[in-house]
């Protein structure tokens, strides 16, 4: 016989007849079928014997695939869960790209038995990671349908039925070690939604989440802990593993300060910067580890010990306008060495330097690992004003506006407080949230402003040459920052940036040319300069800033540059200089206070 089919049964008679029916209707007849079921209290064993399987005994996953295993008769074993659906031709093509491949263990991509697009890109997603990592690590669960090799089975004594959840996993990087794993590229499942349907989309988003995150660390987690169950009843399930794990935690040595974990988002410089002058304050009240990618590390490694470089999201810019599909690409691409090697490093140093607290500043992993390890989390960034505040802003850009939310609210989950930098300030959504000014550096601080003979523009990007054209067509003089020369040209002079020479130009300018960064902006109206912004198309905090940066009178929002336009702000900077006057625009003693009340009062204390 070439395949054995082994089932885990409980209370399944609503699901079972489908896939049963799946399975017959198969163009491959070289099976057996084998239920293991948990003692069921429905008709799932009568429907069993009327399909003409085999029944054993089963009970929690782990117990019921191997007591299926026990009688298995075939060369290959595949184990379904009871709520799958087979695809036409799963069973032929499963085994033939078996075969061909020379494979050990393998799993099969998912199709959602349901019509909603979301369900659709979500198993999507997770089947395109799962082929992403694995070269990286053997990883799948039951529910993608688990084909091997009886004797591999037997060889690693089939699954480990002490653990209560990731026993699949942990099956399958047994096996992968001693042999090829592979995600079957033409085998399908259809899979139901139900578990989805039942518990939101968010918490078993999180469960998953943080059982891969703790399975690629290397570390174990039981169901209890993310309270998760198999539909079996409590008794049942209490009494067919009784030998559950159970999580441990040393108490650490309390040397009298606070340890926080402090991780920086890397895209840009602004959230390095105004990271740099908090971590100056908390470094003296607290133990601090400050993680950082890119930029952001290269620029806090030089002013403060124990930074720890990871990796970071970067998106990718075009003639002034976000690619997304380009950013997706490069992200899915780096997504696996990036989960591995951050989390590797951030769950380590987590686990001997035990934080009491961890603060982001829009840093994705940061948040992970605190919704892992139940860490407390508070968020400090520009970016929330998006989620938390009742914004105002054109119903043109409503779209980009529900992709930012998004990526917003899926980079920081949870957090016990939202701080939030901002030179406007709208009605906030919920008493977690708090706003103040913008944190500046000394150096921005202490200029003295005065208003030359030039303009100062600066640009993220070296493509944007309509933006030269125009400047050349105007009578004014412009220092230009951002395309990696020093020259000049006519009334174009381009610089290499060099940080005393920019600070420099910026207190001596009459107005500002830019994208729609909150940096450079909060420091131009600091400085009571006007500011010409130009947002990155389809970079909504971008817009956002310059909707209000011109609804405050401070400057203008433009989403093309033109002559007539730029004319037009420059006879009129008088009027903004002057709206400017009585901008105040600076929060650092504020939010330094209210940061280290919130790592006060939120900390966890431990015993």
């Amino acid at each position: 016989m070439k395949v054995s089919i082994v089932i885990p049964t409980y209370n399944e008679e609503d699901y079972l007849p489908e896939l049963l029916d799946s399975i017959k209707n198969q163009d491959f007849a070289d099976y057996e079928i084998i239920i293991s079921d948990a003692n069921s209290r429905d008709n799932t064993r009568q429907i069993a014997q009327e399909y003409g399987c085999k029944i054993v005994d089963g009970g929690l996953p782990a117990l019921g695939r191997n007591n299926g295993a026990k009688v298995a008769q075939g060369e290959l074993i595949l184990f379904l869960d009871s709520d799958l659906i087979l695809s036409p031709g799963y069973l032929h093509d499963a085994v033939e790209e078996f075969e061909d491949k020379k494979l050990g263990i393998a799993i099969s991509q998912m199709i959602p038995l349901s019509d909603k697009k979301r369900d659709k890109v979500l198993h999507e997603f997770a089947n395109r990671f799962m082929i992403m990592v694995e070269s990286i690590k053997p990883h799948g669960a039951g529910c993608y349908g688990i084909i091997t090799r009886r004797n591999l089975h037997e060889e690693v004594n089939g699954f480990n039925e002490s653990l209560d959840f990731g026993e699949d996993s942990d099956y399958i990087e047994r096996i992968g070690r001693i042999s090829k794993f592979k995600v079957l590229r033409k085998a399908h499942v259809l899979v139901s939604t139900r578990r989805l349907e039942k518990e939101g989309l968010k918490s078993l988003a999180m469960k998953y989440t943080k059982s891969t995150v703790y399975d690629f660390m290397g570390k174990k987690i039981t169901a209890e802990e993310l309270d998760y169950n198999f539909g079996y009843e409590k008794e049942v399930s209490d009494k067919l593993n009784s030998e559950n794990i159970a999580s441990s935690t040393n108490s650490p040595v309390n040397n009298g300060k606070k340890r926080v974990i402090y991780s920086v988002c890397g895209e840009g410089m602004g959230h390095a910067i105004r990271s740099g002058v908090l971590l100056e304050e908390l470094n003296s009240h607290y133990d601090l580890m400050i993680f950082a990618s890119d930029r952001a590390y290269h620029y806090l490694s030089k002013k403060f010990d124990n930074v720890y470089e990871i990796y970071g999201f970067n998106t990718v810019y075009e003639d002034n306008r976000v690619k997304n599909k380009k950013t997706f690409v490069r992200s899915m691409k780096s997504l696996p060495r990036d989960l591995k090697g951050n989390l590797k490093l951030l769950y380590k140093i987590a686990r001997d330097f035990k934080p009491h607290v961890i603060v982001s500043d829009f840093e994705f992993y940061a948040s992970l690992l605190s919704n892992v390890l139940r860490i407390p989390l508070i968020s400090i960034d520009n970016m929330h004003i998006i989620t938390q505040g009742k914004i105002e802003y054109p119903s043109s850009f409503k779209k980009d506006k529900l992709k930012a939310e998004a990526v917003v609210r899926s980079f920081i989950v949870r957090p016990e407080r939202f701080i939030i930098m901002s030179y406007f300030f709208p009605p906030l959504k919920n008493k977690k949230s708090v706003i103040y000014p913008p944190v500046l550096r000394k150096e921005i601080i202490n200029l003295q402003p005065a208003y030359g003979d030039y303009i100062l523009v600066y640009q993220t990007s070296t493509s944007n040459l309509k933006l030269i054209e125009v400047l050349k067509k105007t009578p004014y003089n412009f220092v230009i920052y951002g395309f990696d020369k020093s020259q000049k040209n006519e009334n174009l002079h381009f610089k290499i940036f060099n940080e005393n020479e920019f600070f420099n130009d910026l207190e001596n300018s009459q107005a500002i040319i830019s994208n729609g960064g909150f940096g450079l902006i909060s420091e131009a109206l600091y400085l009571k300069k006007p500011v010409y912004s130009i947002p990155v198309q389809g970079q909504f905090e971008q817009i956002l800033n310059a909707v209000y940066l011109q609804k405050s009178g401070y400057g203008e929002f433009h989403e093309h540059i033109s002559l007539e336009s730029l004319q037009l702000f420059l006879e009129n900077l008088s009027k903004y200089q002057e709206n400017l006057s009585t901008y105040q625009g600076v929060g650092n003693e504020e939010i330094i206070k209210e940061l280290t009340c919130s790592i006060e009062r939120y900390s966890k204390e431990y015993k």
